[in-house]
């Protein structure tokens, strides 16, 4: 049997009898007699699991063993106190938030070995995702489900030719995701892949932005530069909220798609291009073509290869992998005693109706990893303290506006009420997130 080492922690006066019947289970019982001592064998990173008693405690031996157990929360714990010790309101919360198990005087070896085991076990899988230092692709697609293997599917057919892509879904549902996809599995994966926020750009500057510009073509251009398509030579340009691109920069864009040229800001010379256009837009553009706010000429050369991402909601079985998928890709962000989500933060999560699509899930995820205080996260760390309003009984303009207000306050909160980074986190301008602050009533 593996030789196993357990850092046993005394306050107070010993109990030879635990000793012994620990050393006979297999362990290597290192004895530390107070705290202090404990601090000093922990120097060592040879321990994974730890073992408290104290036959006496009060709400200064918890305040002591709280400032500890934080210090020293890579381990997993276990303690054996005084029967009263769960009266206390200072211990309660100890035994909650920082101790793997507890077991009250006197102790039975044949509970009590089980859960060493138990936990060591659980410290040991914790130490090999640590030390392996995996973290997940940033630009993966998550999930096992129907709709995603579907979507999977399409994407390698459409990677495969060279024709336009035009992907449709709501806000945050991953159609980047969907678009970096396409690019790896093409044939111009080894070239560059430019995305190009068409909403986030101010309508003066989204020609020169676009199309580039020469040296002197306006005040400021001290010398020529690359547009975003051009940047994308030999690669992909993912043009992203195309519905919200002024009419006469789509004439522009029209011209580029049916002749493969572009031309400078201040300059009349052609530039040939070989770059493939993936766009997308989480508005309904037939709609916006009806009524005259997107060309319908520009509209039929983009949707040549039409792709749809399913909203969350539709792929409810990816909701617990995608949100240990966040957690593990921002664990850096943490308190390294949180170790997972609670049974009943699953059935929130689960149950909730992610208006605001995957960037929801995200949003909520990397604030919980923040604001949690326990061991595990909560419904309450999540902000689901509450059930979803179901679908049928919100009208849907109002369910839409409070996922909208919901993700930019979460954003904010995340970005330190900084407006630029929420900005650029939400995918909008600096001026748009403005006017979405005031329709809210948001202060920051």
């Amino acid at each position: 049997m593996e030789s196993r080492k357990l850092l046993y922690v005394m306050l107070g006066e010993s109990e030879p009898t635990l000793e012994q019947s620990i050393a006979d289970a297999g362990w290597q019982v290192q004895i530390a007699r107070d705290l202090g001592a404990a601090r000093r064998r922990l120097q060592s990173p040879e321990f994974l699991a730890g073992l408290i008693v104290a036959d006496r405690i009060d709400d200064a031996v918890c305040a002591d063993l709280h400032e500890f157990l934080q210090q020293n929360n890579s381990l997993e714990w276990i303690g054996v106190f005084a029967p009263h010790c769960s009266e206390l309101p200072s211990c309660s919360e100890l035994i909650l938030n920082h101790l793997f198990d507890f077991h009250t005087h006197p102790v039975e070896p044949e509970r009590l070995l089980p859960v060493l085991g138990h936990a060591y076990g659980r410290a040991q899988l914790w130490a090999r995702t640590r030390g392996q230092n995996r973290a997940p692709s940033a630009n993966a697609i998550i999930g096992n489900s129907a709709a995603i293997k579907k979507l999977l599917r399409q994407i390698n057919k459409v990677a495969s030719v060279d024709a336009p892509v035009m992907i449709s879904g709501g806000s945050g549902s991953g159609k980047e995701l969907a678009a970096q996809a396409i690019h790896r599995h093409s044939a111009r994966a080894e070239g560059p892949f430019v995305a190009v926020n068409c909403s986030a750009l101010p309508s003066t500057l989204i020609q020169s932005e676009l199309f580039g510009y020469e040296k002197g073509a306006f005040t400021g251009a001290a010398k020529a530069k690359q547009g975003f398509i051009e940047r994308a030579m030999g690669g992909t340009v993912f043009l992203d909220e195309i519905g919200d691109l002024p009419i006469d920069l789509q004439t522009n864009l029209l011209r580029f798609l049916q002749e493969k040229t572009i031309n400078r800001v201040g300059s009349t010379q052609n530039v040939r291009v070989d770059v493939r256009v993936i766009a997308a837009s989480h508005v309904n553009l037939e709609q916006a073509v009806t009524s005259g706010n997107f060309r319908a000429d520009l509209y039929y050369r983009l949707n040549v290869l039409p792709l749809a991402v399913p909203a969350l909601r539709e792929r409810k079985e990816d909701i617990v992998h995608l949100a240990r998928h966040f957690f593990d890709t921002y664990s850096q962000e943490k308190n390294p005693r949180i170790k997972g989500f609670s049974n009943a933060a699953i059935g929130a999560m689960e149950a909730h109706d992610w208006p605001g699509n995957v960037r929801e899930l995200l949003n909520r995820v990397r604030r919980a990893l923040v604001m949690a205080e326990g061991r595990l996260i909560t419904r309450g760390d999540l902000g689901l303290e509450r059930r979803s309003v179901p679908r049928d009984q919100l009208a849907l303009e109002e369910a839409r506006a409070s996922a909208e207000k919901n993700v930019i306050q979460i954003t904010l909160q995340h970005a330190g009420n900084n407006i630029t980074h929420a900005a650029k986190e939400l995918g909008v301008s600096r001026m748009t997130l403005y006017r979405l602050l005031e329709k809210h009533r948001i202060h920051c």
